[in-house]
């Protein structure tokens, strides 16, 4: 496995933004004049990368007489680190793993490469995109420091039967990885969300390139709230989207390096499973983290139609059951789907 870390905004060069966060991210006071010293720059210099980290996102205190502190500590992503705690059995099928501190969008990135061959990876992480996206082309928001985002390429030998069901599959690679990690309360939500008590955890975005003939080669991208800090919850909040990170669901010492393992280990044998098994291996686990199973729902259609009735949950295809008041059992394969408020 090839593991590489680059500071460079956009995968090259060096920034000074992200050795101003690597030296901040211990959660300590440092003085502007001990960062210079220890970076070889200018005060003026430290200044202006915190300033750069403040809108990147990152919530920092600037206290007189003590510096810049990070309120939301953390390790930052390392490729070494997360590479280590991969187990080996995964980790020889991970052909390159790159830990980069700011690019448009991991899933772009690995989408713009030559695919792995069948049965091996390509991992990449982001301390921070500059166009992260989810489904629909929604904006994904996450600060340095404060979340997971990370895709990772895979080549379908044959395209799978259920490969509309990816989405789910995924989904229970991520609530297994959580599960073992010490969150007993994440539920799945169809077709693409990890949520703790009805808010956002995390969300998932797959984008196929299939060739005529040929094999089908995706990219699944993962975004997982780590700390993100009351202000910017509140913030997503105004786009109407209730989220949550893992700190406020119990776990406020965690490591992100030891959550990307977990996730890359769980994805990697999932898909080996998948393409074996097809859904069927994950059905049972989906079932019992069903958010939504046995509530009134909504259901938006690509036409814009709104669907209601109660949620049955999914069948062995990976559909959406829904029981409507005027036609009976509905299934379907896309939508973005609402818990209804009354």
């Amino acid at each position: 496995m090839a593991v590489a870390d680059s500071a460079g905004v956009e995968q090259t060069g060096s920034t000074l933004v992200a050795r101003v966060f690597a030296r901040l991210s211990d959660g300590q006071f440092h003085s502007g004049e001990d960062l210079a010293a220890a970076l070889g720059v200018s005060r003026s210099a430290v200044w202006k990368a915190v300033e750069a980290l403040r809108e990147l996102g990152a919530t920092l205190h600037a206290v007189r007489n003590r510096g810049y502190r990070l309120v939301k500590s953390g390790e930052p992503l390392a490729a070494g680190l997360i590479g280590g705690r991969i187990p080996a059995a995964v980790r020889e099928r991970v052909r390159n793993l790159d830990v980069v501190w700011s690019i448009g969008s991991t899933n772009t990135a690995l989408l713009s490469r030559p695919f792995p061959a069948n049965g091996s990876t390509e991992v990449m992480l982001a301390e921070y995109q500059t166009a992260g996206r989810g489904r629909r082309g929604r904006a994904w928001l996450a600060p340095p420091g404060g979340a997971i985002c990370l895709s990772l390429s895979w080549t379908f030998r044959d395209v799978p039967e259920d490969l509309a069901a990816l989405g789910l599959v995924i989904g229970v690679c991520e609530f297994r990885a959580l599960r073992a990690l010490g969150v007993t309360d994440a539920k799945l939500k169809w077709p693409n969300d990890v949520l703790v008590n009805d808010r956002k955890l995390g969300g998932i975005l797959i984008e196929l390139r299939a060739e005529s003939g040929g094999p089908a080669c995706v990219v699944i991208g993962i975004g997982l709230n780590v700390a993100l800090g009351a202000a910017l919850l509140a913030k997503i909040a105004e786009t109407g989207i209730a989220a949550t990170d893992l700190v406020t669901a119990g776990l406020p010492d965690v490591s992100r390096n030891t959550v990307a393992a977990a996730l890359v280990d769980s994805c990697v044998r999932g898909l080996l499973d998948f393409e074996r098994q097809g859904l069927r291996p994950f059905i049972e686990d989906w079932q019992g983290a069903d958010a939504l199973h046995g509530r009134m729902v909504d259901v938006k259609g690509a036409a814009g139609e709104v669907i209601k009735g109660l949620a049955r949950g999914v069948d062995l295809h990976g559909a959406l059951l829904v029981e409507t008041p005027t036609e009976g059992l509905r299934k379907f394969v896309s939508g973005d789907v609402s818990v209804r408020v009354s």
